[in-house]
Formats: structure tokens, sequence, C-alpha cells
């Protein structure tokens, strides 16, 4: 399938790895240009130069920024209407979980977790919608987590939050059409660096990667019997916000390998 992607640009943060890297290489296997942020310098430069080495250095840029800075933010967008001057698709990646119960969350934690999750999403359009309203084909994607519709008790600051920017993504497609299609993906458990990390802290060091993902799995009750891959992932979010999906706005995709329980 074409995705007519050939000579557009993408914007992906929280880019230097997991799903956001995959993402940007897939984006320029499509034939897009590509510019990723993230905070850790030393991980977006090994980032930015593993794509630059196969792809050339004229379709990757790599800026360092903390998306929920509205200064940083917006420094990365001048760097990026520099260098290509304009773009045609934004996808707001940045965020992680926070595992706490209501009990043990201070207001410090929630105002933490709310700032981060909606402002990471704020800032970033706030800053690259004057170019994308320069587009022929613009589209916003935002990366979320299935605990927007199935909430967790352990993670309940970042479950609400998460629940927000849904509402967020569908305000912002409603307000944006038809000239800029907004869209999310809402992911189940996706195989990465935190996943990784407590595969080596096991108990049982005997346990193979896969036996360990395999048991983790049945835990967590996906029927799938697995984790997703970043590279998963990365493929829905390039159909949904290339010009092949362009009848798709306000849609949320979810990618969870089985394990919702809402209709």
């Amino acid at each position: 399938m074409d995705l007519s992607l050939e000579g557009r640009t993408a914007v992906v943060t929280g880019g230097s790895s997991g799903i956001g890297l995959a993402t940007a290489r897939q984006f320029l296997l499509e034939g897009a240009a590509v510019a990723i942020c993230g905070r850790d310098r030393d991980r977006l430069d090994t980032a930015g130069n593993a794509l630059q080495s196969v792809f050339g250095p004229d379709n990757v840029l790599a800026v360092s920024c903390d998306v929920t800075k509205d200064g940083d933010v917006k420094d990365f967008a001048k760097a990026v209407e520099d260098w290509r001057g304009g773009i045609d698709i934004l996808v707001n990646n940045a965020g992680q979980g926070r595992m706490t119960t209501f009990a043990d969350t201070t207001d410090q934690m929630w105002r933490d977790e709310l700032e981060l999750k909606y402002f990471s999403q704020i800032y970033p359009v706030r800053a690259f919608k004057p170019m994308l309203d320069k587009s022929n084909a613009a589209a916003i994607l935002i990366v979320n987590s299935l605990l927007a519709y199935q909430p967790e008790p352990y993670m309940v600051c970042t479950s609400s939050a998460r629940a927000g920017i849904q509402s967020l993504a569908k305000s912002l497609a409603t307000e944006f059409a038809p000239s800029i299609r907004v869209n999310s993906v809402v992911l189940g458990l996706i195989d990465s660096g935190q996943w990784e990390r407590r595969f080596q802290a096991r108990e049982n060091k005997n346990q193979t990667r896969q036996e360990w993902i395999s048991a983790l799995a049945k835990s967590k009750h996906i029927p799938i019997g697995r984790l997703g891959e970043p590279e998963e992932i990365a493929r829905a979010i390039v159909f949904m916000t290339s010009p092949a999906a362009g009848y798709m706005t306000g849609a949320s995709l979810e990618i969870s390998g089985g394990v919702s329980r809402h209709i």
C-alpha cells in the first residue's frame, strides 16, 4: 500500500527510544523526513546518529527538548521550521506511568502527573499547529494508554490523566477539522526498556526472557500471550497519520493484545 508519505515531514516527541524511535524509523522507511526530540541528550544523540547513518543526515533532525517546558518546545518547533520549512505530521509520544493508589498519591504527585500528561500534548500542538495549518495532509496522533478506558487502582492518577487526554483528542479532532486530523492509539503492555530492567531483576535467573514474558502475559491476562512490540505500534501510527487514512479523525485504535474488557 502506498501511504503517500514520500517528501512529507513528521515530528515525533519522545523519539529517542521505544515506540517513538520505532515510529521515526517507520516514517523514514516510507520516505518521510523526521524530527525527533527527547530529554536524555546521550540517548537522543545515539538514536539520531543511528537513523542518520541509514537514512542520511538531511532526513533526520534530533533536538534535545523537555516537552513539559513551553520554551523548549518553542525552540524545537523553530529548529524544525528552519530545517524543513514546515511539517505534515505530529506524533505526541512522551509520558510514562506513575504507580500509586489514591491513598498514597500526594497533591504534588497529582500536579506532576497531570502537568506531564496534559502539557506534553498541549505545548507541541500549540507550537506546531501553525505549520500543520499550511499542510494539505496534516495529522496529529496522540499515543495513549488503555488506562484511559480501563483504569487500574494502582495507577490512579495516571489513569485519570490518560482519560482526560482521550477527551482532549476528541475535542481537538472536532475543533481542527477539516484541516487537521487528530487520532489516538491506546496501548496495552508494550515491550520496552522498563520490562527489560524488570527481566534483569527477576528472582529466577534460570528463566529465559521468553519464559518470563509468557508468564508475565499470563499474569496480566493477555490473550495473545505476549507483550506488544514497538514496531507493531509504529506501523499503526504511520498508517493513521498518512494520507491513506484521510477519512479517519477523532478515532481511537486499541492495540493491546486483546487484554481490554470494555466494549
